[in-house]
């Protein structure tokens, strides 16, 4: 029997460029790239060198600190480079791609009739544990832990978000069989929203599934951990994407790792926003390749607007990301009277345009200007009221910026991840840049607590 949340808190926010529910395949690329930092918390110690062949599943790099933790190669072919950064640090491994991809044979893995500890195994051997986070300090997980849960939230509400009841389809299968592996190490708990209560993914028996009715960011997996089962110091959750998944359910299908994934290519800066079948490691150029504007100056975003990170078309897609989004910089807009002029078009929280008149289904061509600069923080309780979990927000960020760990650990820092802010960070008057602050949090908790 599913529970009902209903949120009332949070701030749905349309964009212009939505992607329509129609899907083409990326051909395999010349070239792919496999970033350490999208593997945050993990210090990587490389297990291959320049000209080594790979074949798809194979280790490309372990975390130093457990050597047990490895993250592979999504297509086969000749480690071309090792890009590094500021004092060596390793930023990315290109792979030059073979005109036919070939797999690392997995099949003698038997996911479905496992016992915890060869499932653990098995995810660690493939590199599918990589793509665990846990909470506290939303790092990647380590296997040496005991969650006492893992979260799965099916659905983001996020402007330009991937719809994953789109991007599922076909894959149903997977996501059930994948859902049936997690529940072999903990007690697994998905989210969905109200819409999805009929789709094929369900019912699954494996998994406690709660219903999340409400604004951005109820699709949050914080903001759903928060609800069914909170965060004390000394526990752990574990949480996964739902694509990801499908990829573990691919495994125990077909004794392969497949990191196929569906993504959105949005925003009002793409010619024809839709969805993209690609491999993780997929260059941008690849997959924006005559569908960008190029008049005016945009903004290729990794992610969706509003958690995503600044981009360029050099870059590849993420271990973790979902959408590709191109919005308008807005560096080039000049406009006569600023702020006073009464608008239609430009969305506004406060009423402060007449623009909150309008239908709440009207989706906005907002640029990434952020409309004023750094002030003082007015503690008004404007995070409180776009913030859907049980954490006086405003305090809780004032307790970070001033060091203060016990009161953060009061507040509930453990629950909380820097993309739980996101809508927060957006309505803030203050312009302060909070899910910047809750990262250098955590990391400062994370190093005090080792």
């Amino acid at each position: 029997m599913e529970r009902i949340f209903k949120l009332k808190k949070g701030l749905d926010l349309r964009l212009v460029g939505e992607a329509r529910h129609e899907k083409k395949v990326l051909p395999l690329s010349s070239e792919y790239v496999v970033s350490p930092t999208d593997f945050y918390g993990l210090t990587p110690r490389l297990c291959i060198k320049e000209g080594d062949r790979v074949l798809a599943g194979a280790p490309l790099f372990a975390d130093k600190d457990t050597e047990r933790v490895k993250v592979v190669s999504p297509v086969s072919g000749t480690v071309a480079a090792i890009v590094r950064g500021n004092r060596r640090k390793i930023t990315g491994i290109k792979i030059k791609a073979d005109e036919k991809n070939q797999y690392a044979d997995f099949k003698q893995l038997d996911l479905l009739n496992a016992t915890p500890e060869k499932v653990l195994e098995a995810l660690l051997e493939t590199g599918m544990f990589a793509l665990f986070r846990q909470r506290p300090y939303d790092v990647v997980a380590n296997p040496g832990d005991k969650p006492k849960g893992i979260f799965v939230s099916g659905f983001n509400k996020m402007p330009l978000a991937a719809d994953f009841s789109f991007t599922v389809k076909g894959e149903e299968e997977a996501f059930r069989t994948g859902v049936k592996v997690l529940a072999k190490l903990a007690k697994v708990y998905l989210g969905i929203q109200p819409e999805q209560v009929n789709t094929p993914i369900l019912p699954i028996e494996e998994a406690e599934v709660n219903i999340f009715d409400g604004p951005n960011p109820s699709g949050n997996v914080g903001v759903q951990i928060n609800h069914v089962a909170p965060v004390n110091r000394g526990e752990v959750v574990w949480t996964i994407a739902p694509e990801e998944v499908v990829m573990i359910g691919r495994l125990a299908l077909k004794g392969v790792v497949d990191q196929r994934k569906t993504i959105a290519v949005a925003g009002s800066g793409i010619i024809d926003p839709f969805y993209y079948e690609v491999l993780t490691g997929a260059p941008f150029a690849d997959i924006l390749k005559d569908n960008h504007k190029t008049d005016g100056n945009w903004r290729i975003i990794k992610g969706n607007p509003l958690v995503g990170t600044q981009s360029c078309m050099e870059d590849a897609v993420g271990a973790h990301q979902t959408e590709l989004c191109v919005i308008p910089e807005g560096d080039d807009v000049h406009e006569v009277l600023g702020w006073i002029m009464p608008r239609l078009n430009d969305f506004s929280v406060n009423h402060s345009y007449h623009s909150w008149l309008s239908p709440k289904t009207k989706a906005y061509d907002l640029d990434c200007r952020i409309k004023g600069g750094k002030r003082n923080m007015i503690m008004s309780g404007e995070y409180d009221r776009v913030f859907p979990m049980d954490i006086y927000a405003g305090y809780l960020i004032k307790a970070i910026i001033t060091g203060d760990i016990d009161r953060q650990e009061a507040l509930g820092i453990y629950e909380v991840a820097p993309e739980d802010f996101a809508v927060a960070e957006f309505v803030d008057s203050s312009k302060l840049e909070l899910q910047k602050i809750v990262r250098e949090g955590l990391d400062i908790l994370r190093k005090e607590n080792a």
